[in-house]
């Protein structure tokens, strides 16, 4: 008798599509109220002026305007001017 167990069948498993994060408007684009800046986990990047934080982490823009990211003291943080 075997004393070790098969392995298990992995084509069983079902693939999964990626959670889509990441920049969605970069640095000198313009932006309108509500549009998503960034989805990300976590806050790797804070929001500042004109950006609003959603529950999972995403920013978006409070109002019409430019994008502009920038660093203070080693943080990324990301405004809307």
């Amino acid at each position: 008798m075997s004393h070790v167990k098969s392995g298990g069948a992995t084509r069983q498993h079902t693939t999964r599509r990626g959670k889509r994060l990441g920049v969605k408007k970069y640095g000198g684009q313009t932006v309108k109220t509500g549009q998503i800046i960034m989805r990300q986990n976590g806050t790797k990047v804070k929001a500042a002026l004109g950006v609003g934080v959603g529950r999972d982490y995403t920013l978006f823009a409070l109002k019409d305007g430019v994008v502009t990211f920038f660093k203070r003291l080693g943080k990324s943080f990301v405004r809307i001017s």
